[in-house]
C-alpha cells in the first residue's frame, strides 16, 4: 500500500463552488490514514488560496462548512498545500495575500515528479 498521495487541482474553480470541497475530503481522509498528502493548486484553483476567497464559498446549500474550512481540516490532519507559480502569475495573485496554510510554491515539474515516482499515488480534480 502506498503511503504518499499528491492531488492536483486543475478543474477546481471558485466559480463552481459545489466542486471545490471534494478534493479536500479525499485529502483529509488520506491524511487521517497516515498518508503523506500534497495538494497542488493549478489554473484557477490558485484563487482558492487568496485570503477570503474560499471562506466565502460553500459546496452545498446547507452552508455548514465553507470551502476554506474543508481546506483547513485537510491541513490540520497534515496535508500540505502548494501553489503553481505560473498560475499565480497568470491570475495576477498577490503573494502577500495568500492563506497561512499554504506550504509553498511548486509548479508542474514538482507534480510531474510525483506522478513519475513509484512511491506516490496521484489524483486529479
Amino acid at each position: 500500500m502506498k503511503s504518499r498521495l499528491a492531488i492536483l487541482l486543475w478543474a477546481v474553480d471558485p466559480a463552481v463552488p459545489h466542486l471545490c470541497p471534494t478534493p479536500f475530503f479525499h485529502a483529509a481522509a488520506a491524511a487521517a490514514m497516515d498518508v503523506e498528502v500534497e495538494i497542488h493548486f493549478a489554473g484557477r484553483s490558485v484563487l482558492l488560496l487568496v485570503e477570503g476567497t474560499a471562506a466565502g464559498l460553500y459546496g452545498g446549500g446547507d452552508r455548514a462548512l465553507s470551502v476554506y474550512e474543508h481546506m483547513r481540516q485537510a491541513t490540520r490532519l497534515g496535508a500540505r498545500l502548494y501553489a503553481c507559480s505560473d498560475a499565480l502569475d497568470a491570475h495576477s495573485v498577490d503573494r502577500g495575500h495568500l492563506i497561512p496554510e499554504l506550504s509553498g510554491i511548486a509548479g508542474a515539474a514538482a507534480f510531474t515528479g510525483r506522478v513519475l515516482d513509484r512511491e506516490w499515488e496521484t489524483l486529479v480534480f
